[in-house]
Parts: C-alpha cells; structure tokens; sequence
C-alpha cells in the first residue's frame, strides 16, 4: 500500500477523451519526507511514516524537534504512516507524487468530512419532518415524530437515527482514476469528488 499526503486545493472539470465534462478535485500531493522507517525488529511491524506541510519550530514539542533531526529535515504539520511502500526508501527521502502515482491509477482517498454541528434529522438523515399544521401539529415541520414504544420495553432503542453531531468524520472514497499527473507542481487531479474543505489534508493511497 504505497503512498503520500496532500492538501485539497479544489474542484474543476475536464473534458476526456471522448468529450465528457468529468468533475474532479484538485491535490497538492508532496513533496513528502520519509520522517521515520519502521521495522519489524524495533517496531514489531513494517511501515514508513510521512511527513507534510511546513511547520514553526516554536509551536512543535521538544521531542517532535528531535524526531525531525534525526530526519535531518524542519518540523513537519502533517504526519502519516504508509505500509508495505512499493519502493525502498531511506530516512530523509523526499517523495514526490512522480515517484509514487502514474495517470490511470485507481486510489483511495482518506479525508475529514466537514463539520455542520448539532443537526436535526431532515439535515442528517433526509427526513420528510411530521409534516402539516393543522389538528394541533403546531412547529412540527422538520421534527423526527415518534421514535419509542410502549410500556414495552419503555425505552428508546439505542442507534435509533435522531438529532446529532453532523460530518466531521473519517470518510474514505475508493477506486477514484488519477486522470493527470502534473509532476512538476506537485499536483494530483483525481476524478470525482474527496471529503474535506479546501486546505484539508488528504491521505492518498493505491
């Protein structure tokens, strides 16, 4: 499972080959330095940790520093493990996203969706709401109705679909098609749609 963090930069479309109109999102993938190389006998598992993004040194913790010194690299904003990479790598490597993507490559892609607060169920789970106003059903337009039973069991049941916390979750989107690769803006335009706000950190994986 090779690959490497990036940052959304947006969305636009291009025209394939045979005239379509494809949406697809814009990602500032890399330049990526290889931060620390994990190993069975000292970690008790392989894997490569990824470092991304610029960071002041004020604002990183004394131990952070010396992990990136021993990189022989700045402090990192953005920190990612990576196994079974496709390619050797060494401490300090930088990757860019030539070394790790060719065009036509399907990948999956890991994102933060965004975050919409406290929500009421015809915001977060589509409902119609109870609907009319009439014979008492006074503000009742966008409630959930009735979500319990009667004297038995006397409870809600737990994972009923109610009002809650909306987004701000682990969303991965699988098999979307890198469609170019601009390797010398470090650039990755993937087909369709990532979770994530602009500026929000990727994890992008084949």
């Amino acid at each position: 499972m090779s690959g490497i963090i990036g940052k959304k930069i947006g969305m636009t479309s291009i025209i394939s080959a045979d005239g379509r109109n494809v949406a697809c999102t814009v990602v500032q993938a890399g330049p990526c330095v290889v931060t620390q190389v994990k190993t069975m006998d000292k970690d008790g598992y392989e894997a490569i940790q990824l470092g991304f993004g610029e960071k002041k040194e004020k604002n990183t913790s004394s131990p952070l520093i010396g992990h990136f010194k021993r990189a022989n690299t700045t402090p990192k904003r953005k920190l990612a493990e990576f196994k079974e990479f496709a390619k050797e790598v060494s401490l300090g490597e930088m990757l860019t996203v030539a070394d790790v993507f060719v065009e036509g490559d399907f990948i999956d892609v890991v994102g933060t969706s965004k975050g919409k607060g406290f929500q009421g169920v015809v915001k977060r789970y589509n409902f119609s709401g109870v609907g009319g106003q009439t014979h008492g059903q006074h503000n009742r337009q966008r409630h959930p109705g009735s979500n319990g039973a009667c004297s038995f069991p006397a409870r809600v049941f737990k994972g009923q679909r109610m009002a809650g916390r909306t987004g701000n979750r682990r969303v991965k989107s699988q098999n979307l098609k890198v469609l170019k690769v601009i390797a010398e803006a470090n650039l990755l335009v993937i087909s369709g749609s990532v979770a994530g706000a602009k500026n929000a950190y990727l994890l992008i994986e084949k």
